[in-house]
């Protein structure tokens, strides 16, 4: 059986961009991902947006301008959202029967927060059985006092790359024509 594969955007949304504090090296990530989404467009590869519902009066609440999706790369007819309240992208959603109506065997993840529902997100679909391509460029977070971003996303391309993924950069991906 051939594979079948996904691009998987996580979180992607206007809140994470925003001042005082936004997303390390956002722009250059948002860059990357649209890459990949015009990649995926090309190929006709499903692209699947995960959109975080945070907590009333949050940066991500539901409906507000925070939570929709970056214009940069927001979704057109045709692409599906999956909306999540966790940061498991596969927990209490719709992403495993939509991943199995369409017959998808690989994910090609991407987004936002490396260390949160990224790893949650590939961990889990590793162990669901879904091959796992991490985007080693195409994910991001932000610093602690005790650790930078860029350690943490060092970091998590070390542990998800030896267990839970393939790590290739952006420019690695090649995608092939989906068959219909």
């Amino acid at each position: 059986m051939k594979d079948k594969s996904a691009l998987l955007v996580i979180d992607m949304q206007n809140a994470m961009f925003e001042q005082p504090d936004p997303v390390y090296k956002g722009e250059d990530l948002l860059q990357i991902i649209h890459g990949l989404i015009c990649k995926a467009r090309d190929a006709r590869i499903p692209i699947i947006y995960i959109q975080h519902n945070g907590r009333t009066g949050g940066p991500l609440e539901k409906g507000t301008d925070g939570w929709e999706m970056h214009p940069q790369i927001k979704p057109i007819e045709g692409d599906i959202v999956v909306q999540k309240s966790k940061p498991d992208s596969f927990l209490n959603t719709e992403l495993h029967n939509c991943l199995e109506e369409k017959g998808i065997t690989t994910l090609i993840i991407t987004g936002i927060q490396s260390d949160v529902c990224v790893d949650t997100t590939c961990r889990r679909a590793c162990g669901d059985g879904y091959k796992v391509v991490l985007i080693k460029d195409g994910h991001s977070t932000w610093g602690t006092e005790e650790i930078t971003a860029k350690q943490i996303i060092s970091h998590e391309n070390y542990i998800l790359g030896n267990w839970f993924a393939e790590l290739k950069s952006a420019g690695e991906v090649e995608l092939n024509k989906a068959i219909d």
